[in-house]
């Protein structure tokens, strides 16, 4: 059986195998049963009776030939007195021959004794006859009632499987965030509770409850996370552009610029949190948007962290799509690529490409190699190229969101080259090119 199979299913298959192997059994014991009756008790009855007709016909001489309904006999003698043989027999030889005339079956025995060649012919019909009312008759009986017992026996077991079967069907159709507990209740199952079903429905029940307590739980830790973690991130970024209109000195300015960058990056990474720490999707708004307006809002966020580096940040749009999905996991998914495209890049360009299904981020960064490739999406994971280091969880999130929203990410990279990240998106709706936004053309590849 296929694992998908379910345990009524197999059940039924192993009782079916069981009535096919008894059947089977059964209908060859009784042909091999009748084929012995034939093959040697009717053979050596026949030996005996012709070894007890001679010796009769030695003590009696002239004795005639067996004649019953079953069997009779023929003598061709030595003195040519001798029974009318017919015609049939005349070719035939010593020891056991088969005929077939007007439609009977017999067995021809023929055996040389003193009074000469006796030939016994036995009518088969009876004894077939008699192994159909000893033989088939009484196993059909015994089929019956084995058939009667195994579907019985198998009424009792589904019978006994029933409450099981409803806990299985009750789990499957379970809504993780709301489980019906009363559905565990022991009066609405079928069938009778045994002990084993008792401890299975508690369980279940159990673990039912824990499951309510956890969703419950994150839904307070998302509601008073999103809250409280933004509120003091607030107060960070209007001290920030307050303190920038402010005459500082030059390294007062420089930490006023690494606070707003801090506070962008935190800002992100609370977001990716607290939509990571959701049991789904569900709660994030869905819209339709095009996707080049969701880009060029990220690109202009990430151009800061280029401020004082040698790179240049390029908008290339070789196609125009929209999604119907939550553009706030988009923007964490993006956000995070050209955070670690641009902190990873000490000179060059980051080229972000819009195409027909998919966003593509080019760099020229430190790059990779193949054994920090194979581990890049292993939580705080980096491979210290950047002096100035970095969380090591970027890339981990946007696998996670990929993952989870149906958005497949690639990533390719060469050491000292630069790494390139596109995310594709299945449910992409074209659209027509042109009349659409805009962008700073890349220039061509060298």
């Amino acid at each position: 059986m296929p694992p998908s199979a379910g345990a009524r299913r197999k059940v039924w298959a192993v009782f079916m195998l069981q009535l096919a192997a008894i059947s089977c059994a059964a209908l060859v014991g009784v042909y091999g049963a009748a084929a012995i009756l034939e093959d040697l008790l009717i053979r050596r009855a026949l030996r005996d009776e012709a070894q007890h007709f001679f010796q009769r016909a030695s003590e009696q001489p002239g004795l005639a030939p067996p004649d019953t309904y079953n069997m009779r006999g023929y003598l061709v003698s030595r003195d040519a007195a001798a029974t009318p043989l017919p015609d049939e027999l005349l070719p035939l030889g010593l020891g056991f021959h088969r005929l077939r005339r007007a439609g009977i079956d017999e067995l021809v025995y023929a055996s040389d004794g003193e009074p000469g060649r006796l030939f016994l012919v036995f009518r088969r019909e009876q004894v077939h006859r008699l192994a159909f009312l000893f033989g088939f008759v009484p196993l059909t009986a015994v089929l019956l009632i084995i058939y009667l017992a195994t579907w019985l026996t198998y009424r009792a077991s589904r019978r006994a499987r029933s409450p099981v079967v409803a806990l299985a069907n009750v789990v499957r159709d379970w809504d993780p965030k709301s489980p019906d507990l009363g559905a565990l209740n022991l009066d609405h199952l079928p069938g009778e509770t045994d002990r084993d079903v008792r401890v299975l429905a508690g369980a279940l029940h159990r673990f039912a409850s824990r499951i309510e307590s956890f969703v419950e739980r994150e839904r307070n830790f998302t509601r008073d996370a999103s809250h409280e973690l933004r509120s003091p991130l607030t107060v960070i970024k209007v001290a920030a552009d307050v303190l920038e209109d402010e005459e500082l000195t030059a390294f007062a300015r420089r930490a006023v610029g690494r606070i707003r960058t801090a506070t962008r990056d935190m800002e992100a990474l609370i977001e990716a949190f607290l939509i990571l720490a959701r049991e789904s999707d569900t709660g994030l708004p869905e819209e339709d948007f095009e996707i080049d307006a969701l880009v060029d809002e990220e690109a202009e966020r990430v151009r800061p962290l280029l401020d004082n580096k040698p790179v240049q940040l390029f908008l290339r749009h070789e196609g125009r799509f929209s999604l119907h999905a939550s553009p706030r996991v988009l923007s964490v998914m993006l956000g995070n690529l050209l955070r670690n495209a641009c902190h990873y890049t000490e000179e060059g360009r980051v080229v972000i490409t819009v195409g027909a299904d998919y966003v593509r981020v080019q760099d020229t960064g430190v790059g990779m190699s193949d054994d920090d490739l194979a581990h890049v999406f292993t939580p705080f994971f980096h491979a210290d190229r950047n002096p100035r280091g970095g969380h090591g969880v970027g890339l981990t999130i946007v696998k996670r969101l990929s993952d989870r929203f149906g958005w497949p990410l690639e990533l390719t990279s060469v050491l000292g080259k630069g790494t390139t990240a596109t995310i594709r998106f299945p449910q992409a709706r074209a659209l027509a090119v042109g009349g659409g936004r805009g962008g700073d053309a890349a220039p061509p590849a060298r």
